[in-house]
């Protein structure tokens, strides 16, 4: 056992043996759970660059027809996502309190569950492949392409969300070292399969390296076969080798209990309600900025993925933050629940702090490197030198909300998602594309970023995100 796992796992069993921590420990607890997952998810949106690097390299055409059906890639995989929250939130609150047989009697009802509903998911995704991008509006030369990369994703949703629900479940029950890990070998096998399928056969330094010549469709194979693999690595590491859950040293039924379907359906339904809703907005976004021609989106979709080299980081706290504020609550301890939030959210805004300061220094050489288009490089860099200012305020609504699931707060945060994005963002990206074109667009989503951190602070502060835990303490 490293010496970092030996730390972490015994600051955890602090949490659930009623012993006090002392705040250089809590400090060191949110770090050892946080530093591993924003690594995961930096090292993956470094990997998702290099994957639009590849497809940028084949032309403007190329990114667009990935850049239209993006943000119904996102619907998918975050409702994908939505179905194991339930699970994993319970799973962490039984792991806090001591009853691991009953998070692994979790655990196995929610395997059957989540894969079930991928498999719905993927059938609903693959049936309608054919004619999503003449809904969103794409232009003929690249809807042919975006057909196929949203088929190819479609069919593989079985396995990302197996990957999902495993991933989450270890983090949950504070093992994120693993998941991270196999997280980053997930994205550098996604380059290495990308690199023999998007480009034909040729030499480099004087070896011939053979290739496909698949194009756009290559580099969602690419993703598709990294899924696979790694899905069924974090199965074993979950079910066969974790401490906390491992489902090999006694027998279980892997039917689903109505009690734990209720509990799950309670917490993770309203976030599937506002992934539905909130992609409904980005959608509407695509709408609006697809008729500002090929360079605009793809502008848009290189902005998008260079930006999340900004705000992946905090996800990644926030998931560490789920974890020990759902096990802090789940030993009955809120006043440590509530301090371990404050350090978290403290983290998330400091370190996307720095990234949007870096994010404004460097875009113009991160475009480049996106892209050889130069209009597509100039207006992308303007867009984000505008984003870059939000980073703080969206970090503060990331981490907080990471910090209410945890809790099992699910309901009024979604809602506050809900009113934010499209009474705020939508509106503002209508009345200001018409005059200012996809500059208007991401002028109008920091203000509404901005608008929305002040809020998720706000309730925070309020204290009504433990109510379900009020009268302990």
């Amino acid at each position: 056992m490293s010496r970092y796992t030996r730390h972490k796992d015994n600051l955890l069993a602090l949490i659930r043996n009623g012993k006090p921590l002392t705040r250089g420990e809590q400090v060191l607890l949110t770090i050892l759970m946080s530093v591993p997952a924003m690594m995961a998810q930096l090292s993956h949106i470094i990997m998702q660059c290099i994957d639009s690097a590849m497809v940028g390299s084949l032309g403007a055409n190329a990114s667009a027809s990935i850049g239209l059906v993006s943000t119904t890639i996102w619907l998918f995989s975050s409702l994908n996502s939505a179905a194991n929250v339930g699970f994993c939130v319970q799973v962490a609150h039984k792991i806090g309190a001591g009853s691991m047989e009953e998070a692994r009697n979790i655990l196995r009802q929610s395997l059957p569950t989540c894969i079930a509903f991928s498999l719905f998911l993927a059938m609903v995704g693959s049936s309608i492949s054919f004619c999503l991008p003449h809904w969103l509006g794409g232009s003929q030369e690249i809807c042919h392409d975006s057909s196929l990369y949203f088929l190819v994703f479609s069919l593989c949703l079985p396995f990302s969300g197996l990957n999902s629900l495993c991933c989450t479940m270890l983090r949950c029950s504070g093992n994120v070292h693993v998941p991270s890990i196999l997280n980053i070998a997930m994205c550098v096998l996604d380059v290495v399969f990308n690199w023999f399928l998007i480009f034909p056969s040729h030499t480099l330094f004087g070896i011939t390296i053979p290739g496909a010549g698949l194009g756009v469709v290559g580099a969602v194979i690419g993703t598709a076969m990294s899924f696979v693999v790694i899905s069924l690595v974090v199965l074993y590491f979950t079910t066969v080798r974790s401490r906390e859950l491992c489902l090999t040293s006694k027998k279980g039924s892997f039917l689903p209990r109505m009690a734990t379907l209720r509990e799950s359906a309670r917490i993770s339904l309203p976030i599937a309600v506002q992934h539905v809703v909130l992609c409904g907005a980005q959608i509407v976004t695509t709408i609006i900025v697809a008729p500002l021609g090929t360079i605009a989106l793809a502008a848009n979709t290189f902005g998008i993925t260079v930006e999340s080299l900004c705000y992946m980081p905090g996800y990644g706290i926030a998931d560490a933050a789920t974890a020990i504020v759902g096990q802090s609550l789940g030993a009955g301890r809120k006043k440590l629940a509530e301090s371990l939030a404050c350090m978290a959210i403290c983290l998330g805004i400091a370190v996307m702090t720095v990234m949007g300061a870096m994010m404004y220094a460097f875009a113009p050489d991160l475009m480049s490197v996106m892209t050889p288009v130069v209009e597509v490089q100039q207006l992308a860099t303007l867009v984000l030198r505008v984003e870059a200012f939000a980073e703080p305020m969206f970090a503060a609504s990331i981490v907080c909300y990471g910090v209410f699931v945890g809790a099992g707060d699910t309901f009024m945060p979604c809602t506050m998602n809900l009113v934010s994005i499209w009474f705020v963002r939508v509106t503002l990206a209508v009345a200001m594309a018409t005059t200012m074109g996809l500059y208007g667009v991401w002028l109008a989503m920091a203000i509404e970023l901005t608008f929305r951190g002040i809020v998720f602070l706000m309730r925070f502060r309020s204290g009504k995100w433990m109510h379900k835990f009020q009268k302990k303490q």
